[in-house]
């Protein structure tokens, strides 16, 4: 006998078969694989199609988790980046030292993060995300309250936690004490044929449900605080006050729905600041008292009331919060022109150069100041404070200390145009000399002068009265008074006050935004600690008349609890379905443990069950 190896060939034809793709035993091997031959070809989707699956996408979790990440890192740059709306000013600097970077953030909208296109992209995507994933499931869980628990799966024995006993009550007794004790243990119970079907935990899926409705809330507080919000700085010295009207603002930014015809009429006045520093040690010059006492009235006739604004603790007023920002000293200066008469007289604002010790730079504007035969001569005045001068000899013009132990001025004087009369806008803490020229001495150098307040000289001259090298009044004049040359006017330091920046904010949506997050965390507490479980009781009569009692329970998740759970039950529904006096007793625990209990085994899923869903004959393991 031989055996001959060739090329297959069909046996009606006679010709070769080809031999199966990526098979080097052609036919015959592939006759060694049962599995069916794949001919996929994918339907074209179609617009409707695309729509369908761009809408599953962004509703799904995997995108508003996707989202909500993109909206936290796009919240980044907010926090590093100066905003137009907190500090425009900061906006404008770091534009003149960053020509490059500047551009290129405020084309990409970094200056104004929060009212981006990008920004808001992002955030209507997520609204829509939430809300598309919470209908559905809303609806779905409304269907589950009104539906019923399934029914028991054939083989219980299967379950993660089962225990069993035999008794001498009749089953129907037991499946009665079965459904009256699970409703006193707050569970959904129902009979099925000779078993009771339970589930608890419906709170779980309220709590997901509440904690995902509660982050649509606060997306909403968050959109009305951007689009009816209004927010204001106000630059107060003591003595003077505020009323709530754009007009009284320093600067003022609102949200494309605020009305400002609807502005609440309240004010407040500034009466004294109080702040007191460190003395020693190696936090000296730290504030330690930082306070703002002020009076304020709510209403067009309101009563003035009395009280004071911290760094922590804003006052609440029709629905607004002032805010104190930071504080700075306000030297109240006097200035004479040509003819000898006052034109300007107050106090003046200097912003602090130096945070810790306050020195500060700031300019007087005299436009309506002449000369000696009536000419017009505007008069501007360039000045460093320092609260604290470390004296001539110090080597430093900058301050030693931020309290005012021993404040000095020096100032130096321009003249020619101001260019308040161009229409253009200036900024009151700078001096715009392209029209001006300098005060100069004989010898040709600038005209400036350190000055110390008029005041506190005054009081220093009245002390030392009758005592030999005290203070005279015109030692006075001549130390707190800079006289301009050829008569053409003077300035005079007569004191200094404090002054307090605030902020006016009204912000929308507050109170909603709160109820969403208490409401989040609640919800997301319920989610996490709150665990959905199913329990069974069987109870039919075995082949020698006695009544076998089966328990078991299935969680949604794997859980420790329930073993003990379902062990708490069954000694609960003992008294009413007693141990048969043949048979072993139980443990104590209702032996629940996953020992006892085969369900590790693997489910046969052709296995027969009474199940509701014929379609699901393990769907009560699978809850």
């Amino acid at each position: 006998m031989s055996t001959k190896t060739g090329i297959p060939r069909d046996p009606e034809t006679g010709t070769p078969d080809a031999p199966d793709a990526g098979s080097d035993l052609g036919t015959a091997g592939s006759q060694l694989s049962t599995a069916p031959k794949e001919d996929i070809s994918l339907p074209s989707l179609g617009p409707l199609g695309w729509a369908r699956w761009f809408w599953r996408q962004l509703t799904s979790m995997r995108v508003a988790l996707l989202l909500l990440f993109l909206l936290s890192i796009g919240a980044i740059p907010g926090s590093l980046i100066p905003q137009t709306s907190i500090d425009p000013v900061k906006v404008e600097q770091f534009k003149a030292e960053h020509d490059t970077l500047g551009a290129v953030y405020d084309k990409l909208g970094m200056f104004h993060v929060y009212s981006s296109v990008w920004f808001s992209a992002i955030y209507l995507l997520l609204f829509i995300s939430l809300i598309g994933c919470i209908v559905p499931r809303s609806w779905q869980f409304v269907g589950q309250l009104r539906g019923r628990p399934p029914a028991a799966p054939r083989r219980l024995t299967r379950l993660p936690a089962y225990t069993t006993w035999r008794t001498e009550a009749e089953p129907e007794a037991v499946l009665e004490a079965a459904q009256r004790m699970l409703k006193r243990r707050r569970f959904r119970a129902h009979r099925t044929g000779t078993a009771v079907a339970a589930e608890k935990g419906y709170l779980r899926e309220v709590g997901n449900l509440v904690f995902h409705v509660a982050l649509i809330v606060m997306l909403v507080a968050f959109a009305m605080g951007s689009l009816w919000k209004s927010e204001g700085g106000k630059l107060i010295t003591e003595g003077d006050g505020f009323a709530n009207s754009l007009v009284q603002y320093d600067d003022f930014t609102s949200g494309p729905f605020f009305d400002t015809d609807t502005m609440e009429p309240f004010g407040f006045t500034l009466k004294k600041f109080e702040a007191t520093y460190e003395r020693t040690g190696p936090q000296k010059g730290t504030p330690r008292v930082f306070r703002a006492h002020i009076t304020y009235f709510n209403g067009a006739d309101g009563k003035e009331h009395k009280t004071a604004i911290e760094v922590n603790t804003p006052l609440d007023i029709a629905g607004n919060k002032v805010y104190l920002l930071s504080h700075g000293y306000s030297p109240v200066v006097t200035v004479k022109d040509g003819r000898g008469k006052v034109v300007y007289h107050g106090a003046v604002p200097f912003l602090p150069q130096d945070p810790k010790n306050f020195t500060s730079t700031g300019v007087v504007k005299v436009p309506g100041a002449q000369t000696k035969d009536g000419k017009r001569n505007q008069l501007g005045f360039n000045g460093l404070f320092v609260p604290t001068f470390g004296g001539k000899n110090s080597g430093s013009m900058f301050s030693q200390f931020p309290a005012l132990d021993f404040p000095v001025l020096a100032v130096n004087a321009w003249h020619g145009d101001l260019g308040v009369d161009s229409g253009l806008p200036q900024n009151v803490y700078q001096l715009d000399t392209k029209r001006m020229k300098q005060y100069k001495d004989a010898k040709g150098n600038i005209f400036k002068k350190m000055l110390m307040p008029k005041d506190r000289l005054e009081r220093q001259a009245a002390q030392h009265t009758g005592i030999k090298g005290g203070l005279t009044k015109k030692g006075v004049e001549d130390d707190s008074t800079m006289r301009l040359p050829d008569g053409q006017g003077s300035i005079t330091f007569e004191g200094v006050k404090s002054w307090a920046s605030f902020k006016i904010s009204h912000q929308s949506g507050n109170g909603l935004a709160l109820t969403g997050a208490v409401c989040a965390l609640a919800g997301l507490a319920g989610s996490l600690f709150i665990q959905r479980r199913r329990v069974w009781v069987r109870a039919e009569r075995g082949a020698d008349g006695v009544t076998v009692v089966e328990m078991a329970g299935l969680g949604r998740s794997e859980s420790p609890r329930l073993p003990d759970e379902l062990g708490d039950l069954a000694v609960a529904l003992v008294p009413d379905a007693p141990l048969a006096p043949d048979a072993e007793p139980a443990d104590e625990s209702a032996d629940v443990s996953r020992e006892t209990a085969p369900a590790q085994r693997p489910q046969d899923p052709t296995e027969p069950t009474d199940s509701a869903d014929p379609a699901d004959p393990s769907e009560g393991a699978r809850a």
